[in-house]
């Protein structure tokens, strides 16, 4: 995107080892890996690595010209401030708000909406050099305590600590062993549900850990107690791969357990109704047994959303028989019965359902890749509103079924972010901004975005977002940014960011979206269009797109940069080694790159239900066929 100096120069690369001795034999094919040692991130060997890599990195960057001007101006239009949507809890109000550079939003509690706002929670004050994040919390129903969860140094492992809200003051209590985990709070006040994994018998903190994560578990932590003495509420010792969420209804009056294999959107769903333990969950502490789930859905063929419940009549969002998803309603004593509430759309997908007002449920669809929202019925599913909305996404819905109004988060690819109002008890709902985030010196009708379906090597129509400074030439000129994800069901839908419009206004540059297979875009079959065995799709729809910015005028070969994360950086990999002639530069960030060993480290395990696994015969096969280079 700008000049380095000396860019046609061969690079000096750092010399790495080979230790030709490691091989493997996978079904009766060896395989060399002469790498193996980079396994160990704390060896001293990988670390001199690491710190060769950078230095090669920083060479390179450091005779880019426009890169210190690139920052200043990226640094001026990230100086703005930005707001969450409002939520209750009790008779309080909270909300997160940042400043404008802050590395963390803080958490603010207020008496009322119109009330001055307060500092409950600032991460960015928890460590001096910033490596203490905030990564979950959860407030209690009277709005008197807050658990939360920080984590060090990039790690997944988070501790829990306890604070009361009206003195400010962090409690006793420090949960250790937590990860992959909410907290979900008995409406008693008295304690929360969370999930951890059994101590290691080492500190794990330091952000580098590689060990395979098995035998999640939900236990119950009582205020006050030290963390020995909670409340062990299931495990599956059978199933030690399989990951937990234990929440509690809006009502307080279940506790609805879901089990996961991977991260395909299936789950099994146990419920318990806490009435029904006769010594509360207290009794446990003595008894050490499980708490008494009922299996409502104990097979891994659809995944189940509680949207609301009216004592044991509950509703459900699910793909059961419904790709693009659709609300169930069964009585949970009386499984035999289910009905259709709001049965599949035949185009859109459904999002979201929040239950509001009574009996009313704000329903989010996705029409392809932009948002659009709707007020239904809860009992009947009957459309009651269309919700006026722009194209974009909606970033948050802050609503309790008790609660007469919503709070809407939306953003876009030039819109930083409103946060709507909208009251639900009047005749005709009306959108209102309740806040607006302002980019200084950010005019938004310098730019355009279109989206054009671009068609795959298959025939299959790819959406694709195009953002750039408005009339420009398509005379194959622009420096190009292309980026992709497709995995996981994960849908990228239309977001604001400050980078990118910075390389549109002062580089002269096209942005692009490839929304392609693999995704939730277009619901659960666009998904597995894009996974295991057709996971070549996903490669496919992207070199299409960026054959199609060539072909209409956009770019060229050499000034394609194409980007992604995680599962993108799998991607950007497997592309530029299938297509080399295609990019002049790939930003393949933390991507999943050894697809014969991923599932031996942390939470790998979880990711072979769209990759596969080289431990099976059939999946070893296309994981080398479609993941090597020829």
């Amino acid at each position: 995107m700008g000049s380095v100096a000396g860019d046609a120069v061969r690079l000096a690369y750092p010399p790495v080892r080979r230790d030709e001795s490691v091989v493997d034999t996978y079904h009766g094919a060896q395989i060399p890996d002469p790498y193996r040692w980079l396994e160990d991130p704390d060896s001293e060997e990988t670390k001199e690595f690491v710190a060769a890599q950078a230095e090669l990195a920083e060479s390179v960057l450091a005779g880019c010209a426009d890169r210190e001007g690139l920052r200043r101006e990226v640094t001026r239009l990230f100086d703005h401030p930005r707001h969450a949507a409002p939520f209750r809890r009790g008779d309080k109000y909270f909300h997160f708000h940042n400043s404008g550079l802050q590395a963390q939003s803080v958490l603010y509690v207020q008496d009322d909406l119109e009330a001055e706002a307060e500092v409950l929670l600032d991460p960015n004050t928890l460590s001096k050099d910033g490596t203490v994040a905030l990564s979950t919390y959860s407030i209690s129903e009277d709005g008197k305590y807050i658990a939360y969860g920080l984590s060090e140094s990039g790690s997944d492992w988070i501790t829990i600590r306890v604070m009361g809200i009206a003195d400010r003051q962090d409690m006793p209590d420090k949960l250790s062993w937590v990860k992959f985990s909410s907290i979900s709070w008995t409406h008693d006040g008295k304690g929360f549900f969370y999930g951890r994994y059994p101590a290691p018998g080492v500190e794990l903190d330091a952000g580098t850990e590689t060990t395979i994560n098995l035998n999640h578990q939900i236990y119950y932590h009582i205020l006050g107690s030290d963390q020995s003495e909670d409340i062990l509420c299931w495990k599956d010792p059978e199933n030690p791969k399989h990951s937990l969420g234990a929440s509690v209804t809006e009502d307080g009056k279940y506790i609805i357990l879901g089990t996961y294999d991977g991260c395909d959107p299936v789950n099994k769903l146990y419920y318990c109704e806490i009435s029904s333990l006769p010594h509360g969950l207290e009794g446990f502490r003595e008894t050490k047994e499980m708490l008494p789930f009922v299996k409502l859905i104990d097979n891994f063929d659809a995944q189940y959303q509680v949207v609301a419940n009216d004592g044991d009549e509950f509703t459900f969002l699910t793909n059961k028989n419904a790709p693009k998803n659709k609300l169930v309603r069964v009585n949970i004593k009386k499984p035999e019965a289910w009905t259709d509430v709001l049965p599949e759309h035949e185009r859109d997908v459904l999002e979201s359902a929040d239950a509001v007002n009574g009996n009313q449920l704000v329903v989010c669809y996705m029409s392809d890749v932009k948002h659009t929202l709707q007020i239904r019925d809860l009992i009947t599913g009957n459309l009651l509103h269309q919700l006026p909305l722009e194209i974009g996404s909606v970033s948050e819905i802050s609503c309790r079924r008790e609660d007469k109004e919503v709070f809407i988060g939306f953003m876009s690819f030039l819109s930083p972010g409103i946060i709507y109002r909208c009251n639900l008890a009047s005749t005709i709902p009306e959108m209102k901004t309740f806040r607006e985030i302002s980019v200084p010196g950010f005019d938004r009708t310098s730019f355009e975005v279109k989206q054009i379906f671009v068609p795959s090597k298959d025939g299959t129509k790819i959406p694709m977002f195009i953002m750039s400074k408005k009339d420009i030439e398509l005379d194959g000129s622009h420096p190009t940014l292309l980026y992709g994800y497709g995995g996981f069901n994960i849908s990228i839908t239309p977001s604001f960011s400050v980078s990118r419009l910075v390389l549109c206004k002062n580089m002269g540059s096209v942005v692009c979206i490839a929304n392609i297979r693999g995704g939730g875009e277009y619901g659960e079959e666009w998904h597995k269009a894009g996974a295991l065995a057709k996971k070549q799709n996903c490669f496919d729809d992207f070199i299409a797109c960026a054959e199609q910015l060539i072909s209409s005028g956009y770019t060229s070969n050499k000034k394609i940069c194409i980007e992604g994360g995680s599962n993108g950086g799998l991607l950007i990999a497997a592309c530029i080694n299938q297509r080399p002639d295609l990019f002049g530069c790939a930003l393949a960030h933390v991507g999943v790159m050894d697809m014969l060993r991923f599932h031996k480290f942390t939470i790998g395990h979880a990711w072979t239900t769209d990759y596969g696994c080289s431990d099976k015969e059939e999946e070893f096969g296309w994981l080398i066929k479609i993941f090597s280079p020829s």
